[in-house]
């Protein structure tokens, strides 16, 4: 895994971001070389994502990974994302094991539990008068 390769996904997933934002609503206006060429290189960073996440991950980390997407794929992007970060700053030194991967993700829902709130408000009856 290499800085470089990293950083080219993040100018091409910014440059994405951007092109969607000031499009807006034009995503059909484009031509069909463009489109696939955007698809292309949608298909080319996650190539990159995934084989970066083989070498970072163990193959039960990874199995644990894919059911979790199965389910919430946006707590497994998520997830993924912190790994791929923590290993460009060099705090990843080995694979990472189903159980780290395991107190991970408790430490993330432990940092994203919503807290709800219950309101009653009682309505009153409409033929009291208060007269």
């Amino acid at each position: 895994m290499a800085d470089p390769e990293l950083e080219a996904i993040r100018q091409r997933r910014m440059q994405e971001l951007m092109a969607q934002q000031g499009a807006g609503g034009a995503r059909g206006q484009q031509n069909p070389e463009q489109q696939k060429a955007n698809d292309d290189a949608k298909r080319e960073a996650e190539e990159r994502r995934q084989m970066m996440l083989s070498q970072i991950l163990s193959s039960e980390a990874r199995e644990r990974l894919a059911r979790i997407a199965l389910v919430k794929p946006e707590k497994a992007r998520g997830v993924e994302d912190v790994i791929l970060r923590a290993a460009q700053m060099g705090q990843i030194a080995e694979k990472v094991t189903e159980e780290r991967l395991i107190s991970l993700l408790e430490q993330i829902n432990n940092q994203t539990t919503k807290q709800t709130k219950v309101t009653i408000q009682r309505r009153r009856n409409v033929l009291e008068d208060d007269d």
